[in-house]
């Protein structure tokens, strides 16, 4: 027994609704014996007979009563599908699925957030802040379709941007005279240090520069605090527990709040941003549309970048 067609489904439930084949077929804008063949071929493949016929009208039998129901929920079914895949297409509905390191919203995320829903207001927004070693594995994983990690990254199966941030790691204190000129490393070992990362620090960009710096200039740095947050590291120097290094636009609103003064590193340390996907997975309309507005927030973010930030070239 063959399996009907949806087309054969969709005739027989309109001749049903209908009461005859020319009045189904001139519904469809199909000849009255298209249609006609085309629910014999039903019959034929069901083994079963849908329909009496008088003069004037189509009546179903006991067997066209049971699988109209069935008919329509399956037409029901195929159009829900379409739908479906309708909206999931379309940037203005489905999900964003994005993830990016803990410290995003304190310059990224809420803008960005805000300034999506308002133009994509049907669009779920699904944000995970992680770490940026955790984001490359849960996109690799296919737990979530993109994010926005700071390099480097281990990247097998993934895809990797070109650069769509930099930002620079600034030494802080609350001491105005600790930052009167650059900090070089040598100086660095000699300062009462509070560093973020905790639970990361062998993943930690900034800290294994900084530690490949003084192992070539032969100096240690042994810092007096480890915390898992910038933030909580900028609150204790803040308090002059002792100074830190923080990403400049991570740190920016509270270094000026709480009154505490930078430097930049010397040499500098810049911070590369990319976003990255999984190189066999598919991006939807809604997360690809979520991270073209996030490179254009972060062109935003960079044009106020402080000029001795700026690296020419």
């Amino acid at each position: 027994m063959g399996l009907p067609t949806l087309r054969q489904l969709e005739y027989f439930v309109t001749a049903a609704r209908c009461g005859t084949f020319a009045a189904a077929a001139a519904e469809h804008h199909i000849a009255q014996p298209s249609l006609s063949e085309q629910i014999g071929a039903l019959e034929r493949s069901l083994e079963l007979v849908l329909f009496t016929r008088s003069s004037r009208r189509l009546f179903l039998t006991d067997a066209g009563k049971q699988l109209l129901p069935l008919a329509e929920r399956a037409i029901g079914g195929v159009v829900e599908l379409a739908e479906m895949s309708k909206r999931v297409r379309s940037v203005d509905e489905g999900t964003v699925s994005f993830g990016t390191f803990n410290s995003a919203h304190l310059y990224l995320l809420t803008e960005l957030i805000r300034e999506f829903h308002a133009e994509h207001p049907a669009v779920q927004i699904r944000v995970t802040g992680l770490n940026s070693s955790e984001v490359a594995d849960a996109v690799r994983d296919g737990e979530i379709e993109a994010g926005l990690v700071q390099l480097p990254i281990d990247d097998r199966e993934l895809t990797l941007t070109p650069t769509v941030f930099v930002d620079q790691a600034v030494y802080v204190s609350q001491n105005r005279e600790n930052t009167l000129v650059p900090i070089d490393i040598e100086t660095l070992s000699q300062r009462s240090l509070i560093l973020s990362e905790a639970r990361w620090s062998q993943d930690d960009p900034l800290r294994v520069s900084m530690l490949e710096r003084a192992q070539r200039a032969g100096v240690v740095l042994d810092p007096i605090v480890e915390v898992e947050f910038q933030t909580h590291a900028l609150e204790l120097a803040a308090q002059g527990v002792g100074d830190s290094l923080v990403s400049f636009h991570v740190g920016r609103s509270m270094i000026a709040r709480r009154g505490l003064f930078w430097a930049p590193l010397d040499p500098p340390v810049e911070e590369h941003y990319a976003f990255v996907t999984r190189r066999a997975g598919a991006i939807s309309p809604a997360t690809a549309a979520f991270m073209r507005m996030a490179q254009q927030i972060l062109a935003r973010i960079h044009a106020t970048t402080p000029r001795e930030l700026v690296i020419d070239g």
